[in-house]
């Protein structure tokens, strides 16, 4: 049964689903060259690799349209954002993701809400597209089972799940690898897979706090506050992400598959970048700057006649233009404000003069007089704002698509864009259950008979219209 689905579909020529299926197929993992010759040989099939090796930024141009994960099957086991998140930016790239959930419920953020959209919780649309779902009981052994029979055909699994509750079921990486010596799975937890915080549950706003996000976000003077959506479960997704594209080449270069940690704190940290650094280096302790910047001044939005405004000086050059625009010349010459250094030390007394001054126009008319500037600067918009903006719609940043039971959704879109391939005509978000038999059927070979007496015990269930 495993043998006949280990094929899977065909990608498109001779790209990336090929590669990563002959990779896959039985005895080549364990005949896989050692690093330095598999190296070597990168350049020698060089003609099956989804990327040109002259330096050209996209695929040849005999490419029609090939996203670069075509052919790559995702075992997803994730929940709520991290790794959903994740594996729909791999799913837009071309992926097959097939997303594993409870009978019934599903992903726990079908339930969060409102809004809905009929039954369908937002929350859960925006980050469940190019889908597809299976509803498997994994307390049942017949559905743990068919677990390893998937993760058997596919090239990533993806969990998080507190570390140790999937290898008591037999689903922990070493019970997968056995069977799938050629799997790169990640898992994405709150703490990582070992030390001493490593049972408790990852939760963004927990992880902001711990890994000292929310140390220096809120106004100067004010309370700290959390990030107006889960940047650190979302930099966490970004980061596992990329991490599994990178695990896919070492497996071509190696011919093993791989175990990726990825956790909340850890990413969370890693993006304090210069904060930390200055902690690190200089032992100077973070702090929350409001919309202003520590290092950067002027730097940070000013209260408008009718709103706000943010303004950035980046040099020296560009705090005179600010000057200019502002019809303040005398602040630009004062020798307390001549370089940033000095700018940052007299902060207190140069943003009060231009707060002041911004208190005098309202933001459309600051906004004209800025306009061509060189200075970088824009309005705070409000969501009407942000999507009606001609720069999000000519970047694209609205995908429509029709679900079958919600009808017409509309999501942010992907924020990269490529010369060669369009993230497009996505699939709307899954019912809970609703691939299960094409996916039993297509990748495992299960005869109608085998399905409907697994549907019978409830080791798994298909969609039902609630």
């Amino acid at each position: 049964m495993l043998s006949a689905a280990l094929g899977g579909r065909s990608g498109g020529g001779g790209g990336v689903g090929g590669l990563w299926r002959s990779l896959r197929r039985p005895g080549r993992a364990s005949s896989a060259a050692p690093p330095a010759a598999g190296a070597r040989s990168l350049a020698a099939r060089s003609s099956s690799l989804p990327f040109p090796q002259d330096g050209s930024p996209g695929p040849r141009p005999s490419a029609s349209n090939v996203k670069p994960l075509d052919g790559v099957k995702i075992l997803d086991l994730t929940r709520v954002l991290a790794g959903p998140f994740a594996t729909m930016n791999l799913g837009d790239l071309g992926a097959e993701v097939i997303k594993v959930e409870r009978p019934g419920a599903g992903d726990d953020t079908r339930a969060w809400g409102p809004p809905f959209i009929g039954k369908e919780s937002v929350y859960f649309l925006s980050v469940n597209r190019n889908k597809k779902s299976i509803a498997i009981n994994m307390k049942n052994s017949r559905g743990a089972k068919i677990i390893r029979e998937l993760a058997a055909v596919s090239d990533v699994f993806v969990e998080n799940y507190v570390p140790g509750k999937l290898a008591e079921i037999g689903l922990g990486y070493e019970d997968i690898k056995k069977i799938a010596p050629h799997i790169v799975y990640c898992s994405i937890t709150g703490y990582g897979q070992t030390g001493p915080m490593v049972q408790r549950g990852g939760y963004d706003s927990i992880a902001a706090a711990v890994s000292g996000l929310m140390h220096i976000t809120g106004h100067e003077e004010g309370e700290p506050v959390r990030v107006g959506v889960a940047m650190t479960d979302l930099a966490t997704g970004l980061y596992a992400c990329g991490a599994i594209m990178a695990g896919l080449l070492q497996r071509y270069k190696t011919g093993k598959g791989l175990h990726i940690d990825c956790n909340l704190m850890s990413s969370q940290v890693a993006c304090l970048t210069h904060v930390a650094a200055n902690y690190l280096n200089c032992k100077i302790e973070g702090k929350r700057w409001g919309t202003a910047h520590g290092s950067i001044v002027p730097y940070q939005a000013f209260k408008t006649k009718d709103g706000y405004i943010v303004v950035g000086a980046g040099n020296d050059q560009q705090f005179v233009t600010v000057c200019k625009i502002l019809n303040l010349p005398e602040v630009s010459k004062d020798s307390r404000y001549k370089t940033n250094t000095l700018r940052v030390q007299n902060r207190k007394e140069l943003i009060d003069i231009l707060s002041t001054r911004f208190s005098e126009k309202t933001t459309s008319k600051w906004l004209r007089l800025f306009e061509g500037s060189g200075v970088p600067y824009g309005p705070i918009n409000n969501m009407q704002q942000v999507f009606s903006d001609p720069q999000v719609l000519h970047n694209g940043l609205l995908m429509e698509m029709n679900h079958p039971t919600a009808g017409r959704i509309v999501v942010p879109g992907p924020g990269v864009r490529y010369s060669e391939f369009a993230v497009s005509h996505p699939k709307p978000p899954p019912l809970v259950g609703q691939h299960t038999v094409e996916i039993l059927k297509g990748m495992l070979g299960y005869e109608d008979n085998a399905i409907e007496e697994l549907l019978h015990t409830g080791a798994v269930a298909q969609h039902e219209v609630r």
